[in-house]
C-alpha cells in the first residue's frame, strides 16, 4: 500500500510516498481502508521538525474517514462499517495518509450519515480539539467566551460548540468571516484585537494562538485555554492557563458526528487532493488563508 511519510525535516518536498505492508490489526484495533484523510498544521510541524524524531520515519495524518476493512478480537466492529476516527501522535510509523490505517477500536465512530467521507474527515481532530478545550475552560451557561481564529477549522467548531453551551460567545476573525462566524451563532464578532478591552470577558479560547495578548483580554480570575499542549502563557492576575492536549474518544466523537448530523456542526472542505499529490496539499497548507481543511483522498 501507498503511505506518506517523513524521514528526513523540511518543506513540502520534504514528504515522500512509499510502498509498505498493509498493516494488521491487533487485539481491540481495526484497520479502515481510507477514504479520505485531512491535511492538518499538526502534519507540517512533523514534516518540519516541531516535534522531533530525527531519523525515524513518521507517518503523516490524524483524521480518517473511511470502511473497516479488518477487525481484531474484541474489537467491536464489523467489516463494512462505515467509520471516522482519530489516529494520534505525532511519532508513529504510519498515519492516515495512506490507502489503509490500524486504530484503536475506542478511537472510532460511525461515520455521519448527513455528509460525505470528505467532509466527514475534517470532523475527528478539530471537533474533539474544540470540545475539549471546552472541557477544560468549565464555563456555565450565559459565562462570556472570546475565540480567537474563530473562523478556522478548531475556533469554528468551537463557536457552535460554545453557543450549544448557552456561552456569550465573542468571534475574533478577520474582517472578511464576520457574516461566516455570525452564521455560527456568535453573539458578537471583533475583527481587531483592539476593539476588546482588557479583562473584559471570563473566558478566551485561543484557537488563534495569540497567547500573552489573548490573555490579556480574560478578567481576573478567569480562565484561558490554547490549543498548542504545554505552550499556554504563564498565569497572571489569577487567571487559570492551560492548553488542551486532544485525547482519541471514540464515544465523544460519536456524539460530535451525531451534532453533524442535526446540524449544529458546520463541516467545510477547502480543496481536496489525491494522496499522490500529498506534496502539493502540504505547499498549499503553507501559503496560508485556508478556509475549512484540505483533505487527501486514495
Amino acid at each position: 500500500m501507498r503511505a506518506a511519510v517523513v524521514t528526513a525535516f523540511g518543506g513540502p518536498e520534504a514528504v515522500e510516498i512509499v510502498e509498505t505492508t498493509v498493516p494488521e490489526p491487533g487485539a481491540r484495533q481495526i484497520r479502515i481502508k481510507v477514504a479520505a484523510a485531512v491535511l492538518n498544521p499538526a502534519d507540517a510541524g512533523v514534516r518540519a521538525g516541531v516535534f522531533g524524531g530525527a531519523g525515524k520515519r513518521l507517518g503523516l495524518g490524524w483524521d480518517v474517514a473511511g470502511t473497516v476493512d479488518a477487525a481484531g478480537v474484541a474489537a467491536g466492529w464489523t467489516v463494512g462499517e462505515q467509520v471516522v476516527g482519530l489516529s494520534y501522535g505525532v511519532a508513529k510509523s504510519l498515519g492516515t495518509h495512506a490507502d489503509y490505517v490500524v486504530v484503536d477500536a475506542d478511537a472510532v465512530a460511525v461515520a455521519p450519515a448527513s455528509v460525505d467521507a470528505v467532509h466527514a474527515a475534517t470532523v475527528p481532530l478539530n471537533a474533539l480539539t474544540a470540545a475539549q478545550a471546552l472541557d477544560l475552560l468549565a464555563l456555565e451557561a450565559g459565562q462570556s467566551l472570546l475565540v480567537t481564529g474563530a473562523a478556522g477549522a478548531v475556533g469554528a467548531y468551537a463557536v457552535q460548540l460554545a453557543v450549544r453551551r448557552g456561552l456569550a460567545v465573542t468571534a475574533l476573525a478577520r474582517e472578511g468571516d464576520e457574516e461566516f462566524v455570525r452564521s455560527l451563532g456568535a453573539g458578537r464578532f471583533v475583527s481587531g484585537s483592539g476593539e476588546i478591552a482588557p479583562g473584559s470577558v471570563d473566558a478566551v479560547l485561543d484557537a488563534a494562538i495569540l497567547g500573552e495578548r489573548a490573555l490579556e483580554w480574560v478578567r481576573d480570575g478567569g480562565v484561558f485555554v490554547g490549543v498548542i499542549p504545554h505552550a499556554q502563557p504563564a498565569s497572571v492576575r489569577g487567571v487559570r492557563t492551560d492548553a488542551v492536549e486532544v485525547a482519541a474518544d471514540g464515544a465523544r466523537l460519536a456524539e460530535l458526528v451525531a451534532l453533524v448530523d442535526e446540524g449544529v456542526l458546520t463541516t467545510r472542505v477547502a480543496e481536496t487532493f489525491p494522496l499522490v499529490d500529498v506534496v502539493k496539499a502540504h505547499a498549499r497548507l503553507g501559503e496560508g488563508g485556508v478556509r475549512g481543511r484540505l483533505v487527501l483522498v486514495p
